[in-house]
């Protein structure tokens, strides 16, 4: 065998002699780092600023500004009710939530809130609450993807293409549906959706079982998330946090019950919060546990509306769910906020009308993911970069309405 020639051999190197620092002349040095606009791992075209030394988080800076929605400037500019598909656009995989919250805010500005039929609110609570469980399963789905499990994703996508599809067929759109209209809706439900719906959500509570077996209660996702990016409740509070982000640091806050806004007074469901259970209060964990939790409670309500669609208020011939669209919306001279309980937090909206146009003077949002990505310099602070992942995802932003 012929050894191994080399044209250069330094003459005082023994490899057998290990390599000698000094360590009082080592310094740390920080570095710049930009995680994003494309990386999918920042669930949208989020840049993150990232100041490290060494694996260690020293500060984050995110910068939003990449989608330019231009939303409010759309609302300005045509009447409220040529609005809604530029409201879709918003959180766009939780639409129907938005369309709600715009919708009651007008018709409370007109003075019909109470003369919206039973069987179109119990409607819209429906098709909400069936969105809120699809924009929970990608929040779930894709976060488990961020740390390295593609199994739960590619189940929890599976399941949330059958709620899809049943919006679709109800609304006519996969994802924009412009379905929950001013004073009603675009159309009744269609014939045989209550029995689709009811068969799905007995295929689906197994399902949600399976859910918390392989993720919330897996040994490996706990050490992955428990104890990581902990937000103290009164630092949610103070930086106007909401939502599962909220709740996951322990306070019951729900708008749905503190608004009792619609049916949901009348329909049975809890409200989730973080308790701690793997961890600490307020961390990752206990963030993601309360959307799989909320999940088993959308599927309540939505158990709830069916029973009352189809034995108190059936589906009738002379139902007409645009009977009260107005044909000109115009309401008195007045500053008005709405607001509701969207899947990511409190979705809200402000309006200055003149009384004499039918288009708003102003309107502005009051985004849920713009607050909740606020306190990312916060939270992840004294984390290691693989964690900083695990903190993004685990606050759920859409962009859409982070850069409206």
């Amino acid at each position: 065998m012929s050894s191994i020639q080399y044209k250069y051999k330094p003459e005082n190197l023994t490899l057998s002699e290990p390599v000698k620092y000094d360590a009082s002349k080592l310094k740390t040095e920080e570095m710049l780092i930009n995680i994003g606009p494309q990386h999918p791992s920042t669930h949208g075209v989020l840049r993150l600023e990232v100041v490290t030394d060494g694996e260690i988080i020293r500060d984050v800076v995110p910068h939003m500004g990449y989608l330019h929605r231009c939303f409010e400037k759309h609302a300005q500019s045509v009447p409220f009710n040529q609005a809604i598909p530029f409201v879709d656009r918003l959180d766009y995989v939780a639409a129907m939530n938005s369309e709600h919250a715009w919708a009651m805010g007008i018709e409370k500005m007109l003075g019909i809130e109470n003369d919206i039929p039973k069987r179109v609110e119990y409607i819209r609570v429906l098709v909400a609450e069936l969105n809120r469980i699809a924009s929970h399963f990608i929040a779930i789905g894709t976060y488990g993807l961020d740390i390295g499990a593609a199994t739960p994703f590619l189940w929890l996508f599976r399941d949330r293409e059958t709620i899809m599809r049943m919006l679709e067929w109800a609304s006519g759109a996969r994802m924009l549906y412009n379905y929950i209209w001013i004073g009603g809706l675009f159309y009744d439900l269609p014939v045989g959706f209550e029995e689709k719906c009811l068969e799905f959500v007995n295929y689906l509570k197994p399902k949600l079982v399976e859910l918390r077996q392989i993720i919330i209660e897996n040994h490996i996702f706990i050490k992955r998330t428990a104890n990581i990016g902990v937000l103290p409740l009164q630092m949610a509070v103070n930086y106007g946090c909401s939502g599962p982000v909220l709740r996951g640091s322990g306070l019951k806050y729900d708008l749905r019950r503190v608004d009792a806004y619609s049916v949901y007074p009348e329909i049975d469901f809890e409200i989730p919060v973080g308790k701690g259970e793997m961890g600490t209060v307020g961390d990752c964990w206990d963030r993601n546990n309360v959307r799989v939790q909320e999940c088993d409670e959308s599927v309540k309500i939505i158990e709830q509306c069916l029973e009352k669609l189809t034995k108190e208020h059936k589906r009738d011939r002379s139902f007409d769910p645009q009977a009260l669209v107005p044909k000109k919306i115009r309401p008195k001279a007045m500053e008005f906020y709405c607001r509701a309980e969207n899947p990511k937090g409190e979705l809200g909206f402000f309006f200055k009308t003149n009384g004499k146009s039918d288009i708003p003077e102003r309107a502005k949002v009051r985004a849920c993911s713009f607050n909740n990505l606020s306190i990312l310099p916060e939270i992840a602070k004294g984390t290691m970069i693989a964690d900083l992942v695990a903190i993004v995802g685990s606050i759920d932003v859409v962009m859409g309405e982070v850069d409206r």
